[in-house]
């Protein structure tokens, strides 16, 4: 198991949100990459779209499954990871670096403290083990 990094914050769907300013960076964990093996297609929102927490706003396909996306916070998305559409892989490469998802607006900043720290995470996904 890879160690996770401490300064993302974690949701219950093995999301991954950086914050940087008033936006966030969401892309999936480690472990959940691992858990779908090799990714071969991410479907995101598109820029302007709205997503709400707990909701669905993308998935991932892997040889083995379709995966859906949970957003951790809700808010407007500004970015979109458009590598991703050439290359999945960095899914499975590269989750915390090359392989963001999207980066949104939060409508509520106090989504974020809602998440779970990486200590948080790492007893959840070591109890599912």
């Amino acid at each position: 198991m890879s160690k996770l990094p401490a300064e993302l914050k974690y949701s219950e769907e093995h999301e991954w949100v950086k914050t940087e300013g008033d936006k966030v960076r969401i892309g999936i964990t480690d472990f959940a990459q691992s858990e779908l093996g090799d990714i071969v297609f991410v479907e995101l929102p598109e820029v302007g779209d709205e997503i709400e927490a707990d909701e669905p706003f993308g998935s991932v396909e892997s040889v083995k499954t379709v995966s859906e996306l949970y957003a951790p916070v809700s808010g407007k998305v500004v970015e979109i990871n458009e590598d991703l559409d050439d290359s999945p892989e960095f899914v499975n490469e590269s989750p915390y670096e090359k392989a963001w998802m999207i980066v949104v607006e939060p409508s509520n900043a106090s989504d974020v403290d809602k998440l779970m720290s990486a200590d948080e995470y790492n007893t959840m996904i070591s109890e599912e083990d």
